[in-house]
């Protein structure tokens, strides 16, 4: 049973869920309900907000994901084994970073600047407008026997003006390890406020019990359903909820974009691009992106696309540490950052730090759904932190408006808990939000054995 402290610590826990998006609701001056709803279960909630966390139980350990190795060095080794293992798909660019081979993209070209590389021995492999982006991507080959590096320099030779760049690969920026799941009363359909929210990842498993309810409509991959670990877990967090699980916006409408489809080159920038134009054409307004990589032009144009049609893309500042080097998308300006902390509050030693750092939020101990186990395992990283924040965002911005996307902005900002210096800090940014969502091993034991 637990103690009368820690029976009043959850009371305050879930009280503090409802107030803070009341509170957000309130500072964009919007009409936010006068009292918060009693949930079943005892669960202090709002419509189509989570429920309160009122008993947590064990499940059976699942496999680690990946084992032993520190997230500070899990995205080197990941694009080491990457340019080792499929060498006849993905090449190096002069960084080092993935790309696919024997791949240049141009962005909005001319005709005749496509026309002359023809000429030149380039193949045209793919050409395609971004509806909804205003923008153009042509896919050039080389010719044979050229190098990608060299390709580039002949067509920036050939006209200056051109935005040429790789079709960069992005990798996830978190893990999976062992652990156990918490159990949380649902809100009840019918309170639900209808939201949507979009995930720019893998694929998800569908079937897993925290996601058969979930209102999904999936992108990419031909229509084909190709689940992936990372996705999974994502999705559970922004929209998961079965009889011992609820994710960060239940109920809400999931427009989910697989960019990868279980290839070793997929996640590129072209897909995530590509992912972005869908986002805007569906009127997506939040969208979360747990992936990470090098600056790109044809990214960093998509996203400032969106951005100025009002649309929020939250994305995770990555796990190289925080003296790495800044990781994109999460580095753009127009993008919301956002890094994970501890149990205790404190910046995970391998969260990137930065000026691109927005909000933090929990990115360790967090409970998530496990692709093909039907079972749960716990989370580490700033891709698990993103989606939380991103959750909160699309409670206050149902479509894209550049007005009230700075006003959401704001009013989060207001509502953070300053953990760092006084104000934005390169660690906190602006400071910890959603820490309700947070579930810590020793909290999931002790609530174990509370009857209620």
């Amino acid at each position: 049973m637990m103690n009368l402290l820690e029976s009043s610590l959850a009371r305050r826990g879930r009280r503090r869920v409802a107030l803070t998006l009341l509170g957000l609701l309130a500072l964009l001056g919007w009409g936010a309900p006068a009292q918060a709803q009693l949930l079943p279960g005892g669960g202090l909630g709002m419509p189509g907000l989570p429920g309160g966390l009122s008993r947590l139980q064990p499940v059976r350990p699942l496999e680690s994901l990946p084992a032993a190795v520190p997230l500070q060095e899990l995205r080197q080794r990941t694009l080491r084994e990457l340019l080792r293992d499929h060498g006849d798909v993905i090449e190096a660019d002069p960084a080092g970073e993935p790309v696919r081979r024997a791949e240049l993209i141009l962005v909005s070209p001319a005709q005749v600047s496509v026309d002359a590389a023809v000429t030149l021995g380039f193949r045209v492999l793919r050409e395609q407008t971004l509806e909804g982006l205003d923008l153009r991507s042509v896919v050039l080959q080389p010719p044979r026997g050229m190098a990608i590096t060299e390709g580039a320099a002949r067509l920036r030779a050939l006209d200056p003006r051109l935005e040429i760049d790789f079709n960069h690969v992005y990798t996830r920026s978190g893990s999976l390890v062992e652990g156990t799941a918490p159990a949380a009363t649902a809100p009840d359909p019918a309170s639900r406020k209808a939201r949507r929210v979009g995930l720019i990842d893998g694929g998800i498993d569908r079937g897993h019990p925290a996601l058969q309810r979930a209102l999904v409509q999936a992108w990419g991959c031909d229509g084909k359903a190709v689940a992936s670990a990372h996705g999974t877990a994502i999705a559970s967090l922004l929209v998961g909820q079965d009889a011992v699980f609820v994710g960060i916006a239940p109920g809400a409408a999931l427009f989910a974009a697989d960019v990868y489809c279980g290839l070793p080159q997929g996640g590129s920038a072209e897909a995530v691009a590509q992912a972005l134009a869908w986002m805007a054409r569906e009127r997506i307004a939040v969208i979360n992106i747990s992936l990470v990589g090098p600056p790109n032009r044809l990214l960093e144009r998509a996203v400032q696309a969106v951005a100025a049609r009002g649309h929020l893309v939250v994305a995770a500042v990555g796990n190289d540490g925080p003296a790495a080097p800044p990781l994109y998308p999460a580095s753009y300006p127009s993008v919301i950052g956002v890094t994970g902390v501890s149990t205790a509050r404190l910046s995970l030693p391998e969260a990137a730090q930065g000026p691109q750092v927005a909000f933090a939020a929990p990115g360790a101990d967090l409970a998530v759904a496990r692709s093909g186990a039907r079972g749960y395992g716990i989370a580490r990283g700033t891709s698990y932190a993103a989606p939380i924040v991103a959750g909160l965002l699309s409670e206050a911005l149902p479509a894209p408006d550049p007005v009230l996307a700075q006003r959401a902005l704001h009013a989060l900002s207001l509502l953070a808990t300053d953990l760092g210096a006084p104000g934005r800090d390169r660690a906190f940014g602006w400071g910890l939000v959603g820490e309700h969502a947070r579930i810590a091993p020793d909290r999931v034991h002790a609530s174990a054995r509370d009857p209620q």
